[in-house]
């Protein structure tokens, strides 16, 4: 997946995210939705990571191909 891949990926996540949290209105989401909406959450972060790791390799002169998507145990332990 090149970077304009992982930023199309983003774009239909955000978009995704945002028709949910829109079709939830003031009640609040279902435990479906509320489920999905962490998944979502987890995707967009795994997404970003991968981002970021291809930009630094390509800055570092390596070969941002070589990055992978992390678990989202990893990227989800990240501290902000």
């Amino acid at each position: 997946m090149d970077d304009a891949e992982v930023i199309r990926r983003i774009g239909d996540l955000v978009d995704e995210e945002h028709r949910l949290e829109r079709s939830v209105g003031t009640t609040g989401p279902d435990d479906e939705s509320a489920g999905r909406l962490r998944d979502i959450e987890v995707a967009l972060d795994q997404c970003w990571d991968l981002l970021r790791q291809r930009r630094a390799r390509r800055e570092m002169g390596d070969d941002p191909n070589d990055a992978q998507v992390r678990p989202s145990q990893i990227v989800e332990g990240y501290q902000q």
